[in-house]
């Protein structure tokens, strides 16, 4: 106990044996987990973990030591304010809190004779930088951000986190141009495996899994099942209505899509693909005015996101404000340190200027690139087509399918590809693009 001076007084400690006495602590976060010491709550996920108060204390205080290894008269001073109780009390209220932290109570560890210290594995680190890089959305971050999820992985197999953090980011690099789809699929479905093995089918792990079989594999029907699934059991998971936004796009349902789009907005107004869902949905509805306004605002919002700026640009653009269009276009290709797709977009917004010569120099540099990283074959498409080369234009879309580039969902609407509507070859490639994929050793949702 502390007496009024703040002393520790009657606890029969070792001699020689030091006191650690931890600062006071609001807020303490590891894994999944925050613990807020003030509210005496815990979260997982951003949902509270109903727990006794007893084993919010005995938690707080192996959180406050730092993976300290804590004795019986330390936990009787920490977490029962000196009330005297067996070491079974301890240890039945210890093993409470295990079984809350459900696949996360191996991290409790207990030594005999020591005591009971919460050691978070170097893999938590690990996973929090990756995710810290996939956030910064750019090619070497995302590497990067491979990295540290195979680590974790690495260190320690049973970390699902770390397999759902592999999962997640082919997916973005997919998503976001980096890396072709055709490549990306498969090290996903590995990655994805191994976390359902671990876990199961969380609603993330469903909504990942629907996104996928949307734009990779165009098994549309069985997308949006997922999607509704996938909601059902986590209505406020703003990504999964982002991405069903997306998949009824490619299923020609503007106007559900509008509608899937302000849900997105509803569920989390904040989040920067919510943001930009809406402005999408009206450049593709050709709402070129109500889409410079959301893609204004959206811009406001997140003015380092890369969507924000491509679709406020095409907005700009096609609302007849090209130089405006440029500028945020520049801007994006700054803020993804040249991505194609975007320095691409650039290009085309110069031809339409008649700027003919920095648009074909933004395709030579684009078509070299190529010899040496990946580059997003329906990026150049859109060039080509902006200089005239609509038959090159279509051997880029081609090549754009067999790389299954996850920007072709809105071809039939982008305003970017009207050029290529007219031509009566669009009709078969439209008809390929659409043809379901089916992926090798695909998972089957239970």
């Amino acid at each position: 106990m502390r007496d009024s001076h703040g002393l520790h007084r009657n606890l029969n400690l070792p001699v020689g044996a030091i006191w650690y006495d931890p600062p006071p602590m609001a807020e303490y976060s590891f894994g999944p987990f925050v613990l807020n010491d003030a509210a005496k709550r815990l979260l997982r996920d951003g949902v509270e973990v109903t727990m006794r108060p007893q084993a919010f204390a005995a938690l707080r205080a192996m959180v406050a030591h730092s993976g300290r290894f804590l004795t019986h008269d330390q936990f009787i001073e920490e977490a029962w304010d000196g009330t005297i109780v067996s070491r079974h009390t301890v240890n039945v209220t210890i093993g409470e809190v295990r079984k809350l932290l459900e696949d996360y109570g191996s991290w409790i560890v207990w030594r005999p004779k020591v005591g009971y210290a919460l050691r978070v594995p170097q893999s938590d680190t690990l996973v929090r930088l990756g995710w810290h890089f996939v956030n910064l959305r750019s090619s070497e971050a995302f590497e990067r951000a491979l990295e540290c999820f195979s680590s974790a992985a690495a260190q320690t197999p049973r970390d699902h986190r770390a397999f759902e953090g592999l999962a997640s980011c082919y997916l973005v690099m997919a998503s976001f141009g980096t890396r072709p789809g055709s490549e990306m699929v498969q090290a996903y479905l590995a990655a994805h495996e191994r976390a359902v093995a671990i876990i199961g089918w969380t609603p993330e792990i469903r909504c990942n899994y629907a996104h996928v079989l949307h734009m990779y594999q165009r098994r549309l029907d069985e997308s949006l099942a997922e999607f509704d699934r996938a909601i059902a059991e986590k209505p406020q998971m703003a990504i999964a209505h982002v991405r069903r936004t997306l998949l009824l796009v490619t299923m020609g349902d503007l106007d559900a899509a509008l509608e899937s789009a302000d849900r997105s907005r509803a569920a989390d107004p904040l989040q920067p693909l919510t943001a930009v869902a809406e402005v999408n949905v009206r450049v593709w509805r050709r709402e070129f005015a109500e889409a410079v306004v959301l893609g204004e605002r959206a811009v406001q919002l997140h003015p380092y996101f890369m969507l924000a700026r491509a679709y406020y640009g095409m907005a700009l653009e096609f609302s007849g404000r090209p130089e405006a269009a440029l500028e945020q276009y520049h801007i994006g290709g700054v803020i993804t340190q040249g991505l194609a797709w975007m320095v691409g977009l650039e290009g085309a917004c110069l031809a339409k200027l008649g700027r003919h010569d920095d648009a074909r120099r933004i395709l030579d540099d684009l078509l070299e690139r190529r010899r040496r990283e990946y580059v997003d074959a329906y990026g150049v498409a859109r060039l080509r087509l902006a200089l005239g080369d609509i038959d090159g234009g279509f051997v880029e879309l081609e090549r754009a399918i067999d790389e299954n580039v996850s920007g072709l969902y809105s071809l039939r609407y982008d305003p970017t590809a009207d050029g290529f509507r007219h031509d009566r070859r669009f009709a078969r490639l439209m008809n390929r693009y659409l043809e379901p994929v089916q992926a090798q050793a695909a998972p089957i949702p239970v």
